[in-house]
């Protein structure tokens, strides 16, 4: 099975819900693993969202990528852009970039718990169809740039 990494800046929100969904939907055609370019523990209101679902996450921990196994990442996909822009080297892996929006930084100004917890609904739902749809990505070559 092909490896895929999912990458964010801080392993903390995204890259984890991304990881979780596709071990859920398809852990039987890959297999996934999330870092980030730095750690800054898990988010709690991702794990809430998760939970909404059924997709635990209590046992998943914010890394960086020298603590993934060492094993050939056949596709890198950042789903942020500071990841993209800082992605750090993987020999012949394909880098592509889906960014989705940081719910951290979307609700920093915000007080509502429930309208906070919508943000990190809403990026829960529309990484999801990412990965509904990984394999598209994956085929298509507009979106990856090979490191060599």
């Amino acid at each position: 099975m092909k490896n895929i990494l999912f990458l964010c800046t801080g392993n903390s929100c995204r890259s984890q819900m991304a990881e979780a969904w596709a071990k859920n939907l398809k852990g039987d055609k890959f297999c996934f693993y999330s870092a980030g370019t730095k750690k800054h523990g898990m988010n709690q209101r991702a794990i809430t969202v998760m939970n909404e679902l059924g997709i635990n996450m209590s046992e998943h921990y914010s890394k960086i990528t020298e603590e993934l196994p060492n094993i050939h990442m056949d596709y890198v996909i950042t789903v942020c852009s500071d990841a993209n822009e800082n992605c750090p080297f993987f020999a012949g892996g394909k880098i592509i970039h889906l960014g989705f929006d940081d719910p951290p930084r979307l609700t920093a100004n915000m007080n509502d718990e429930e309208s906070i917890l919508e943000v990190y609904r809403r990026v829960r739902d529309e990484i999801k169809e990412m990965i509904i749809n990984l394999e598209s990505y994956l085929e298509d070559n507009s979106n990856i740039s090979e490191e060599e």
